[in-house]
């Protein structure tokens, strides 16, 4: 009762302007032999032998079935009203449940009759109807009545009773100002009635009302009032405009009434009928029906496919499904039958059509059709069932899928094409970390609830099912390394020293990455990596491990990680990475190669300027910016280059003043004199004198 299609409340323009000609002419046919008022027999081609209706007409018939379809589909708690508007507002039917039939509207639309179109008065508005409208939503009806009541019974009066309702106006307007100035008016009214509410206990205040404003004109007449969707002009109000010849308000209320109720449309195909003529030959027709779109949406199979159309004329799709072979609907033609999901009530679109009679009249004698639809592998199974008990017919939703009453699949069973990879054993462990635990304190239990639900949806986001479906849990058996960073990564309290370990993880991938190594997959099936090259392999596993750091991410460590993995992925030569960080990398100040190389085994950086370094590292940012492509001959360079960059600070510059110059081995010619004076000394002692004579020379 809560809905806004809880009261609808049509206003009817009963100006002289609706007593013009629709221009939708319907031809007349004489009966063979009979004669016309000449009493010859005139062509059914004569311009004299048709008529077409006036655009009261078209009104009154388009929203009497409107209402038809509501009662049908629900016998009671949905209200509709109408109200006629000339010089005053007409009241056709009130809110109790005496005055919603077909038959009391239809009488008191013979009553009213068509507008007399010679009338001139200046009192003929459609702004009366709107107003006693407005009043008409106020109204309780006999549900609000009973609840107000209540109310007044019990101790706590403060309770609101919920109001709210559905104007659907059926006018024409000039143009589009036009049409605003009669929206300003009704919310004006609106306003003033929700006021006046305030201070009468009799009469509800208006929480939100839907104006539909529906611009009628003559057939193949231009208008210059345009369709709007529906817009929010207050809290309590929404309004939206359509524009529609006479011949298809019928039409286009069917396609308001679907989104206003929840309705989906059904088309029976194939059904088998006798021809009115010739009983000894039958054709095929078309039955449309309405029902509540449960009874498409329960069928929850993933093999289904809904063979929808759109019909011509219509502005709304339908389901088409088969007529099959006709039962009974006693128990033992039921048994067959598969479990039933949902039942809806079911209204014909077409009441008068003598298709819909017969299929009315053959599921009121006591038979059941079972309707067939296609299949996504192909084939055709039977969907619904279309039976009638007590007076009324209704569509069943049949299981089509596994049944919930079955035995569920083992998981261990192989053949058949089952699965038999499931990750049990790391669900089970995803659920034992994400198990609630009662509070002993009841404080601010809210947003610790509201907390762990944001944390379990983060990391439940990227689950694989399944071992063939993701690569990280398949190398962690092989990679060693893998398994500490992921429960690294799964901390919300990760520090500093979390983080250089997972970089020192991450140079080790890109490493690897580089030199071209396989990636030692241990239960992956290996038909699915054929024809997948290297650095697709890295590429994908990089996506990967970034979608479980997005889960995880909590503090600033978490996204250092991401962009060191965001960088490893560029590298590997993933396009849509690289756009990413060709705009973000001016403001890093980090290139990629420097911020996947950098590990705690490398010297730290020095605190001074350096000129050399710095122009190593601005043409290694220009050249990582300008190339497009790089090859794995500049990767390595670019490594090599980094690598240099990070020897140590010469030790004369780092124990000389600023502005002097260092001397390049100040000991050097200090050493060498004392080395020099020392030496002769020694060659002097050490040295003998030696005599030598003629004689022994000459020997």
């Amino acid at each position: 009762m809560y809905d806004l299609n809880q009261k609808t409340i049509f206003v009817l323009d009963h100006t002289q302007y609706f007593s013009i000609s629709s221009e939708d002419y319907i031809a007349l046919d004489y009966l063979k032999g009979k004669t016309g008022p000449s009493n010859d027999a005139i062509p059914s081609t004569s311009p004299g032998l048709q008529f077409s209706k006036s655009l009261w007409t078209c009104s009154v018939e388009s929203s009497i079935e409107y209402c038809r379809i509501v009662w049908d589909l629900f016998p009671r708690g949905k209200l509709v009203r109408f109200i006629v508007s000339d010089t005053a507002a007409h009241i056709v039917n009130t809110w109790k449940f005496a005055t919603q039939n077909m038959s009391h509207v239809l009488n008191a639309m013979a009553l009213v009759g068509v507008p007399q179109r010679n009338t001139q008065s200046s009192d003929y508005s459609v702004i009366h109807g709107l107003r006693a409208a407005i009043e008409a939503l106020a109204e309780p009806t006999e549900q609000q009545l009973n609840l107000m009541h209540a109310a007044e019974n019990t101790v706590a009066t403060n309770e609101k009773i919920p109001n709210k309702g559905r104007v659907i106006c059926v006018t024409s307007a000039r143009d589009n100002p036009s049409m605003k100035s009669l929206e300003d008016i009704f919310h004006n009214v609106l306003m003033q009635q929700n006021t006046l509410a305030m201070t009468q206990k009799k009469i509800l205040n208006i929480d939100h009302c839907h104006l539909v404003i529906i611009n009628v004109v003559p057939m193949n007449v231009d208008t210059l009032v345009t369709n709007r969707k529906q817009i929010e002009l207050s809290s309590c109000l929404s309004t939206e405009i359509h524009t529609t010849s006479a011949p298809e308000i019928s039409n286009k209320l069917t396609h308001l009434i679907m989104s206003h109720y929840d309705l989906a449309s059904t088309t029976v195909t194939g059904i088998p009928m006798k021809e009115e003529q010739n009983a000894n030959s039958s054709a095929n027709y078309d039955v449309e029906i309405l029902h509540a779109r449960n009874a498409h949406t329960a069928i929850c199979g993933t093999e289904v496919l809904l063979p929808t159309s759109i019909k011509e004329g219509a502005e709304y799709e339908t389901v088409t499904l088969k007529w099959c072979t006709p039962r009974g609907c006693g128990a033992s033609d039921m048994s067959a039958c598969p479990p039933c999901l949902a039942q809806q009530r079911v209204t014909p679109v077409d009441v008068t059509s003598r298709p819909s009679s017969c299929l009315i009249n053959f599921l009121l004698n006591g038979r059941s059709v079972l309707l067939e639809m296609p299949r996504k592998a192909g084939g055709k199974t039977t969907s619904h069932l279309l039976s009638a008990r007590g007076g009324e017919i209704f569509i069943h939703s049949l299981q089509i899928t596994r049944s919930c009453l079955e035995d569920p699949p083992s998981i261990s069973e192989g053949p058949g094409g089952r699965v038999v990879d499931y990750r049990i054993s790391d669900f089970a462990t995803f659920i034992k970390i994400h198990r609630f635990v009662p509070l002993k304190s009841k404080a601010n239990c809210e947003d610790n609830l509201h907390r762990t639900r944001d944390r379990l949806y983060k990391r439940s986001r990227y689950f694989p099912l399944t071992l063939n479906t993701t690569m990280v849990h398949n190398l962690q058996r092989n990679m060693p390394w893998l398994s500490t960073f992921l429960r690294k990564i799964a901390k919300e309290d990760m520090d500093k020293t979390d983080e250089v370990q997972c970089q020192q993880n991450i140079f080790e991938l890109y490493t690897a990455a580089s030199r071209g190594e396989l990636l030692p997959f241990a239960t992956m099936n290996s038909n699915r990596l054929k024809g997948i090259k290297k650095t697709e392999q890295y590429r994908l596993l990089c996506a990967e491990l970034e979608m479980i750091i997005r889960g995880y991410a909590t503090n600033s460590h978490h996204k250092v990680i991401l962009e060191n993995i965001q960088n490893v992925r560029a590298a590997c030569g993933d396009a849509s990475i690289k756009a990413e960080n060709e705009n973000s990398r001016d403001s890093s100040g980090k290139s990629i190669i420097r911020a996947t190389t950098d590990s705690p085994l490398s010297p730290p950086h020095s605190m001074d300027s350096n000129s050399n370094n710095a122009s190593i590292l601005k043409a290694n940012k220009r050249n990582l910016i300008n190339a497009g492509q790089r090859t794995l001959f500049d990767i390595v360079i670019n490594v090599e280059r980094s690598q240099n960059s990070k020897r140590p600070e010469f030790t004369g510059r780092l124990c000389t003043p600023i502005g002097q110059v260092a001397k390049l081995y100040p000991d050097f010619g200090s050493k060498e004199k004392e080395t020099g004076s020392a030496a002769s000394i020694a060659t002097k002692d050490e040295t003998l004198p030696i005599k030598t004579d003629g004689s022994s020379l000459r020997s």
